[in-house]
């Protein structure tokens, strides 16, 4: 991550770009934190311990550490569906649409760690455009923060992880897109800078964030948060 001295532009080439999803192209926290609160009351599991681990990983991985005596694919559906049922306050974070009308279509997509059914509700939801292929916790044998999403996403769009740049919000997500190799951009929607180590630059949200296409392939500017 750039220190808090570098706060000058940064110029960006790569060839593709992979979103996270949540934090980074819709304002989903409220949603989360209601339906895990919902889930958290129903299996008696303190809600404080779920906010801590649940946000960027997959919810399969979160409900197996908190409640490994329970039926983890059985638990998956039950929270997925009050998810998918909790639309409330679900928008497009700023910037977002007008980077996503830039970009040529097959040169992004959406790495998540929803599932696809929860990922497809929710961009629909928040207006963002559904990408024809994207990257869901349900195709994936390991999650965030194993490198293994950001691997996937960069061989969905046809090119290797070094060209590829990540915008993620969470520390997990980071540590994934770093170990894929990705150049990894974090957000602060989610958690402080300190924590974002893993990204190689952080910024507040992505309405700073300038892009360009080219025959040579996307160029993006920025300007690292300082912290």
């Amino acid at each position: 991550m750039t220190s808090s001295a570098a706060v000058h532009s940064v110029v960006i080439h790569c060839q593709g770009i992979l979103f996270d999803m949540d934090g980074v192209l819709i304002s989903s926290l409220g949603s989360v934190e209601r339906s895990w609160a919902k889930w958290a009351k129903m299996r008696g599991v303190d809600i404080a311990q779920v906010r801590e681990i649940a946000h960027g990983r997959r919810a399969i991985d979160v409900l197996a550490m908190l409640c490994p005596d329970l039926d983890s694919q059985a638990e998956l559906e039950l929270i997925e569906e009050i998810e998918v049922r909790d639309n409330d306050g679900l928008t497009a974070l700023p910037g977002v649409p007008e980077l996503l009308a830039a970009l040529p279509r097959d040169r992004w997509t959406v790495v998540t760690s929803a599932t696809e059914r929860l990922a497809r509700v929710r961009l629909a939801a928040g207006g963002i455009p559904v990408p024809e292929s994207l990257v869901t916790a349900d195709q994936v044998t390991a999650g965030k923060p194993h490198p293994q999403p950001y691997l996937t996403g960069a061989e969905l769009l046809g090119f290797r992880p070094e060209e590829c740049v990540v915008f993620e919000d969470s520390s997990s997500g980071a540590q994934a897109g770093r170990a894929a190799g990705c150049t990894v951009v974090a957000t602060t929607f989610s958690h402080p800078i300190n924590v974002l180590d893993a990204a190689h630059y952080v910024v507040t949200d992505l309405a700073g964030v300038e892009l360009q296409s080219t025959n040579e392939g996307l160029v993006l500017r920025l300007t690292p948060a300082a912290g």
